[in-house]
């Protein structure tokens, strides 16, 4: 009867129905089953009998349409099956799977393909794990990589020592690592300021059970005070030493002195005695290294920097520590970049006798300075010097007197500036007036010097160096106004005193040396014109760094013809230019003509200016509103494809504003009149140019691609 009701309702389905239910069906229904004409599927079709368990046929409404069943084998139930596969994929029906499902291999959706690849589509910043390859050289031993990520390192391949060690070493021969290869490469990135890769490379040393060595430390602390973000890499050091702290792990001498270069780069000098005062009260020795990073923190006080720099040259000579040559060098930046502060203060602190003298600090034995960590530091005895003398040097370096000037008597010859002393105002001696220069009259008793060798009129008399101990001053009684670095240079002997200092000190000059005396002699003096000779005598090669700095001095001064005189010098000593030198050139090129011509000779000489020539040569335009100027460098760095960084775009930005009270209908301004061309021009060639993007500083020691294109902001 079903049989019956389906073959009314289905003619289509009658064959795979009696296939399926009727393998054994005889011939001759098997022929009056072919005589049927087969039909279309109905378009309403009834309800399957409830009896049917299961799904006996297709119920696709091609199933039988247009198909000749004399084409397939009746009796062969597997080929019917195929056909009924074949059109699934057209269209689904009720109780049917389509074949773009019943083809999927991956049923589940937590496996680690899809989740790499949901990763990748959206872009998350994660390091991708590189497929360790299976290792088919020679086995090789910790020792050996450790030799050769250090030659790496010096040769400044520091991200090939890194995938030296991450990829070959770690996931291609599974061999475990030592301390001293994490120690290298932690050291490596310290030189470079890589501070997040260092702290990782020490997390991940102690994640596998490796005790840190003090030379580990050493390098952590160093790759802090080398980090681009100063503030960033101080917090991370304090933070180090706290966890010191927390373990009772005592720092030794080095470890103290790359604390002390973190304060010194990265904070204040204050910090620094902090560092220091600890440093000596744990009993560890002070030497010409640590007074070397403590000048490196007065170097960072602008105001009053070399008045510090000064109290520690003394302190140095009371504690009988000799300076070494970057010593000297140290002090040369001090007066370059720093000022005395209040001349008064820094005469009663500098040339009077103190009230208090720090003492030279006891030599104690192995086993006294053992007791002293034991009891926390406590002074053994009356006298003992180290807390009491840093204690000391310390109120007297950040002293807050306020020295009240005795009331001069001023002289009706003399100007206001130059002041006589009293009973003593009988002595013959120099003095310096409102203008810092030498004025020789008697009965003048103001210390004031300039680059220039002082002729005095004792004829026995001599300028005062500062660096002598102790200072012979003579008729000295008070400093006077210092404001040039060629004056400060003179509180420390002038150009022959300092190198007959270092000559006493058996320290010899160096380029360095001889490169910041070009910078702090007076400008067109008798010095300056001898410093090539000074540095024969010394057996010193100029190098192209110490030509750069005098081209760069003259062109400061606006004397273009003196610093082009320079180049035969140059070109003599086997030197040839460099960017640098004309980007020097560029600063003196004030005139329309002198900027392009020096773009031309580039040009001729095969030289690419890059964005700091034309940023010299803007500065130089911008200060005199040359716009004709401007618009003709921006012409040469489109025709050049120059991409402008942020410092020129400020400047433009600002030539290209109006003043705030400019009306050009009230009144003429010659400065103005070509503003509004210029305008029109930097407009259209903002939308040609591109800006140059500022590379990350550690874009080239990352090792995965996708870090170095995307340098986000919190690796600051």
């Amino acid at each position: 009867m079903a049989v019956q009701l389906i073959c009314r309702s289905f003619p289509a389905g009658l064959q795979t129905l009696k296939a399926a239910l009727y393998p054994s069906v005889c011939p001759a229904c098997k022929l009056w089953t072919l005589a049927q004409k087969p039909s279309a599927w109905p378009e309403n079709p009834q309800p399957l009998p409830s009896l049917l368990g299961y799904r006996l046929f297709s119920s696709s409404q091609a199933a039988g349409s247009g198909r000749d069943l004399n084409d397939s084998h009746p009796t062969s139930s597997e080929k019917v099956t195929e056909e009924e596969e074949e059109e699934a994929d057209t269209e689904e029906g009720f109780g049917t799977l389509s074949g773009k499902f019943s083809s999927r291999r991956f049923f589940q959706k937590a496996t680690a393909e899809l989740h790499d690849l949901q990763l990748q589509t959206q872009g998350v910043a994660e390091e991708e794990e590189l497929k360790p390859k299976p290792w088919r050289g020679r086995r090789n031993t910790p020792y050996w990589y450790f030799l050769k990520c250090k030659a790496l390192i010096k040769e400044d391949k520091l991200a090939e020592a890194l995938d030296l060690f991450e990829i070959q070493m770690l996931k291609e021969e599974r061999l475990q690592p030592e301390e001293m290869n994490y120690t290298i490469l932690i050291g490596g990135c310290g030189r470079v300021g890589y501070v997040k890769k260092a702290f990782k490379l020490y997390n991940d040393m102690k994640k596998r059970g490796l005790t840190p060595s003090d030379a580990t430390y050493t390098a952590l602390f160093n790759a802090c005070a080398q980090s681009p973000w100063k503030e960033s890499g101080l917090q991370m050091a304090l933070k180090l030493r706290r966890q010191l702290r927390d373990l009772s792990l005592e720092l030794n001498p080095i470890s103290y002195r790359a604390l002390l270069k973190v304060c010194a780069f990265c904070s204040d000098l204050r910090m620094s005695f902090e560092v220091f005062k600890e440093m000596v009260q744990k009993g560890h020795s002070v030497t010409t290294e640590t007074f070397n990073f403590l000048l490196m923190g007065c170097i960072k006080d602008k105001e009053n920097g070399f008045r510090y720099a000064l109290q520690l040259w003394q302190q140095m000579a009371k504690l009988n520590i000799k300076p070494d040559g970057y010593t000297y060098n140290l002090m040369l930046g001090a007066a370059r970049d720093c000022s005395l502060g209040d001349h008064l203060l820094a005469s009663e602190l500098l040339l009077s006798a103190p009230g208090e003298s720090p003492a030279a600090p006891r030599h104690r034995s192995s086993r006294q300075r053992q007791r002293m960590k034991a009891r926390g530091a406590k002074e053994l005895g009356p006298g003992a010097g180290p807390q009491v003398d840093v204690e000391v040097l310390e109120r007297r370096m950040f002293s807050d007197r306020s020295v009240k000037p005795v009331e001069p008597f001023v002289s009706q010859e003399t100007g206001a500036g130059q002041v006589l002393a009293g009973e003593e105002a009988t002595n013959v001696s120099t003095v310096l007036d409102s203008e810092n220069s030498l004025v020789p009259h008697q009965n003048q008793l103001v210390p004031g010097f300039t680059a220039a060798s002082a002729s005095f009129s004792s004829g026995a008399c001599s300028p005062p160096n500062l660096l002598d101990s102790p200072i012979l001053t003579g008729n000295l009684v008070s400093l006077g106004a210092v404001a040039t670095a060629s004056d400060r240079l003179a509180l420390m002997g002038n150009l022959e005193g300092f190198l007959k200092k270092m000559k006493e000190d058996d320290v010899a000059a160096n380029i360095k040396t001889f490169t910041l005396l070009a910078e702090l002699v007076e400008p067109n003096s008798s010095s300056e014109s001898s410093l090539l000779t000074l540095m024969e005598k010394h057996r010193v090669k100029p190098d192209l760094t110490f030509f750069n700095t005098l081209v760069r001095k003259k062109s400061k001064q606006a004397d273009l013809e003196g610093a082009k005189s320079l180049l035969p010098i140059l070109v003599k000593k086997g030197l040839s230019p460099n960017l640098h030198t004309f980007c020097n050139l560029a600063i003196a090129c004030h005139k329309q003509e002198d900027g392009l011509q020096l773009l031309s000779d580039m040009q001729r000489s095969g030289i690419n200016p890059n964005i700091h020539i034309y940023g010299a040569l803007i500065n130089a335009a911008v200060k005199k509103l040359d716009y004709l100027y401007l618009t003709e460098l921006l012409r040469d760095m489109r025709r050049t494809q120059t991409a402008p960084n942020e410092f020129v775009l400020q400047m433009l930005e600002f030539a290209a504003q109006y003043p705030p009270d400019f009306d050009p209908y009230k009144q003429r301004n010659p400065y103005l009149e070509k503003i509004n061309g210029f305008r029109a021009y930097y407009f259209r060639w903002l939308k040609m140019m591109a800006a140059e993007e500022e590379p990350h500083p550690w874009a080239k020691y990352r090792t995965d691609k996708r870090s170095q294109n995307q340098a986000s902001a919190g690796d600051e």
